[in-house]
């Protein structure tokens, strides 16, 4: 008996430090994902009319899954506390949740990435020939675009100087800079998603471990 009430404290610790690392795991998910959304490189999108809600869909799933963890988190410490088998089914429960939220955020980074991609090159191209049809009118779109990528024009930035950010040297082609700059992102958020997901599952073992060890001492009890 005294062996195994060993044991069930040892597991019930580690438990308590899983919650922690995956509180602070989900603080970390919600600063990235609110950073990047609203004061990384795509932040100034944010206003337009056209702005690529299909790159952000990822990073609204990734913030909410990140709030669910800090609440999930101190859920797992409350049933690992108080040894409730009703508590930790319901932790199991959320991670599973979690689980599967990370999962997809993971998948559409990586399998969505070409098509988000695509998907603001197509709204630059519509920016760069609305500005060349009417460079009287100006335009806030393109001019957005070459401050947030740091880049000016396709070929060349000659017809489009004028929107371009004046700290840029040199030419750069923004086709080319929306292409890499989001797929480097976007493979970003999709590693982000995969490894949180593979935490869980550390979570998930550790109170179904706990669960049934906790049935077993009532049981002998």
């Amino acid at each position: 008996m005294g062996r195994f009430g060993g044991a069930l404290r040892c597991i019930k610790y580690l438990l308590l430090g899983f919650n922690l690392l995956f509180w602070l795991a989900g603080s970390a998910v919600i600063a990235f994902g609110l950073w990047f959304r609203f004061g990384g490189p795509m932040k100034d999108f944010s206003s337009e009319d056209s702005s690529p809600e299909y790159f952000y869909m990822g990073l609204y799933v990734l913030v909410g899954a990140g709030a669910l963890m800090m609440a999930v988190g101190f859920l797992g410490c409350c049933g690992a506390t108080r040894e409730s088998q009703c508590v930790l089914g319901s932790f199991f429960t959320c991670l599973l949740v979690i689980f599967a939220a990370e999962i997809t955020t993971g998948v559409f980074a990586f399998i969505g990435k070409d098509v988000a991609i695509r998907h603001v090159q197509t709204m630059y191209e519509e920016a760069y020939n609305d500005y060349l049809r009417d460079r009287e009118k100006g335009n806030g779109t393109l001019i957005t675009f070459h401050s947030t990528f740091q880049c000016c024009g396709k070929e060349s930035s000659e017809q489009v100087q004028p929107t371009c950010p004046k700290e840029l040297l040199g030419h750069k082609n923004c086709i080319d800079e929306i292409e890499s700059i989001i797929s480097v992102k976007l493979q970003l958020i999709g590693i982000v998603g995969i490894g949180i997901a593979a935490l869980t599952i550390f979570g998930m073992i550790f109170s179904m471990v706990l669960c049934c060890a906790i049935r077993n001492s009532r049981d002998v009890i």
